[in-house]
């Protein structure tokens, strides 16, 4: 009898034991669920410190109805650790005459300080000068990141002076032409020489659009235009000067650029370079290695008639090979569709944007490749619409433009008015999210970066150092975005600040594979690739579930290879050219 109720006792301990277990298991499996189905970006823009508003540039003189809406271009975010400890800062543009630029410092923990007025960088606009965009790099060899700043205008170069200020050195450089009118700006070397060139790209032609002495200014087709302002190459002559060498280079162009990216596309030591064109078709040089570039266009990717916004290159496929990113216009009027490149390996390249489900984001600017969960392969974001007005649709004066017989529509007073109207405006950014290399999913309103907002730029960087990528996105006539990465994964990753010889110290295109168990990853250095931004020089991979690096294999600008074996996940490591070691960042905050 004792027995059975004891028994009897014990079973129902053990019952109620099971249950509890069952319960908190399940309790488990629902957090953890819940936790991978939060969002995860933050917007912290506001405890961050940044309390900054972009503002068009308005226009008095006979055009300024329409040039209002093309000056909304110049919103634009530099990623770059200026002061050189480790943690990015931010540059970021206005357009409105009164306008101040803003550098904002990386205190650490999140939090940013504004100091562009003391570091002698805010003066970026007045009566003859709008800013359009910006870049970090060291033109000068010093190890410290110098600053130039795009305009519809003149050019600005800032040189570091080590102090937290910065020395405006533009006509002793050589890059003060008046009336560039310059919109994108990257920097590689491409002559091999071991310092930085640059390579600007310019949307308008050479006038004074603030004062212009003609009216024939504006695109003379939609599909075919060559009146823009082209692609200027300044070598850097080493000594602190550059040289305009874009005829001798074989870059002879005359359309409406708007983003220009380089990579090692054919990884033969030199880059190559990919020109987005509005109004016309867009353009792929590759490098001879001998100074001069040959337009592989036709061959390479074909003659489109698009409106080419963005590029950025990164391996989303992880088969070894840079692929291409380009955003167009895809509306109910105009289904241009982006183009994901995908690299052929043998000097051509196929548009996978349809089956991987990248071909529709709207009227597309921005879109930076990010390995934002960590899992290895690269996603993309991008940010979305033109001008978003009223409830009146300027498409409407847009078709009845290009229907008038015989327009002339390079002639700036044919073109309506815009007024308060809409155009592709109200669309919201897309995260996509790669699911193994040829299918990408839509995950924006999931993690709350799906705004309307008429994004232009987006900075990637890791701001806070703690291994996850970050995303800092400048609006056309409004306060920005800076989304913090809180994903709650356990995935692995690593990150790499490089220090080259010579004159280009951040080693700007050296490329760097990474071996796990499972997958070798390849990425580059890259000087400004991505529409109105500039990411962090810093090259992060996700590495999934690996805690190791097998092998870690770099091919210097030099064309010097360093390997290193055995490297442990989830550090920051400088790698510095010739030595034999990586060293862990250590924090100077």
């Amino acid at each position: 009898m004792g027995k059975r109720m004891v028994s009897k006792h014990v079973c129902y301990t053990g019952c109620w034991i099971f249950v509890v277990a069952v319960i908190l298991s399940w309790a488990q499996v629902a957090a953890e669920d819940n936790i991978s189905q939060a969002a995860w970006f933050k917007d912290v823009s506001v405890s961050a410190g940044i309390d900054f508003k972009h503002t068009n540039r308005s226009f008095d003189n006979a055009y300024g109805s329409i040039m209002e809406g093309y000056t909304a271009l110049g919103a634009a975010v530099a990623v770059g650790d200026y002061n050189a400890d480790g943690f990015d800062d931010l540059f970021v543009t206005d357009s409105k005459e009164s306008g101040k630029n803003r550098l904002y410092r990386n205190e650490g923990g999140f939090t940013f300080t504004e100091v562009g007025e003391i570091a002698g960088v805010a003066d970026g606009n007045d009566a003859v000068n709008a800013s359009a965009n910006a870049l970090w790099f060291d033109y000068n060899g010093d190890r410290r990141l110098d600053l130039l700043v795009v305009r519809f205008g003149r050019n600005l170069l800032y040189e570091n002076q080590g102090d937290g200020t910065f020395k405006e050195v533009s006509k002793r450089a050589g890059l003060s032409h008046p009336y560039l009118n310059c919109i994108v700006a990257i920097a590689f070397d491409y002559d091999l020489d071991q310092d930085l060139d640059l390579f600007l790209g310019n949307y308008f032609q050479a006038v004074n659009l603030f004062n212009p002495s003609t009216s024939k200014f504006f695109p003379e087709s939609f599909e075919t235009a060559n009146n823009g302002g082209g692609v200027t190459l300044y070598r850097n002559n080493g000594d602190g000067t550059f040289e305009d060498v874009t005829d001798a280079a074989g870059i002879r162009l005359s359309g409406w650029t708007l983003d220009l990216g380089h990579a090692d596309v054919d990884h033969d030591g030199d880059d190559d370079f990919y020109v987005a064109a509005d109004f016309g078709t867009d353009r792929f040089f590759l490098n001879q290695g001998d100074g001069t570039f040959v337009d592989v266009t036709e061959q390479s990717v074909g003659i489109d008639t698009k409106k080419g916004m963005n590029t950025d290159w990164g391996d989303f496929n992880n088969d070894g090979l840079f692929d291409l990113f380009v955003t167009n216009i895809t509306d109910e009027y105009m289904r241009e569709g982006n183009f994901l490149w995908q690299n052929n390996g043998d000097g051509t390249f196929s548009d996978v944007a349809r089956e991987t489900g990248t071909y529709d984001t709207g009227w597309g600017w921005a879109g930076k490749f990010l390995d934002f969960d960590n899992d290895g392969w690269l996603d993309l974001f991008t940010v979305n619409g033109w001008v978003s007005g009223g409830k009146a649709n300027y498409v409407v004066d847009i078709f009845e433009l290009i229907v008038q017989p015989g327009i002339d529509l390079s002639d700036a007073t044919n073109w309506p008015p815009m007024g308060d109207k809409t155009l592709s405006g109200y669309q919201e950014n897309v995260l996509f999210h790669n699911q193994g290399g040829m299918l990408f999913k839509n995950e924006a309103a999931r993690h709350q970066v799906n705004s309307k907002l008429d994004g232009r730029g987006v900075g990637v960087a890791d701001f806070d150092n703690d291994g996850r990528l970050d995303m800092y996105v400048s609006n056309a006539n409004a306060k920005p975005f800076l989304y913090r990465n809180v994903q709650p994964t356990e995935n692995h990753w690593v990150q790499f600040m490089l220090e080259g010889k010579g004159v280009n110290s951040a080693a700007i295109g050296a490329r760097i594979w990474v071996t796990t168990q499972e997958q070798t990853l390849v990425s580059f250095v890259n000087g400004g690739n991505g529409f109105a931004s500039q990411s962090t020089q810093k090259v992060h991979f996700g590495l999934g579930e690996s805690d190791r690096l097998e092998n870690v294999r770099i091919i210097w600008p030099s064309g010097k290879e360093q390997e290193f074996k055995n490297v442990q996940a989830d550090q920051i490591y400088l790698a510095v050219e010739g030595e034999k070691s990586l060293s862990q960042f250590k924090s100077k905050k």
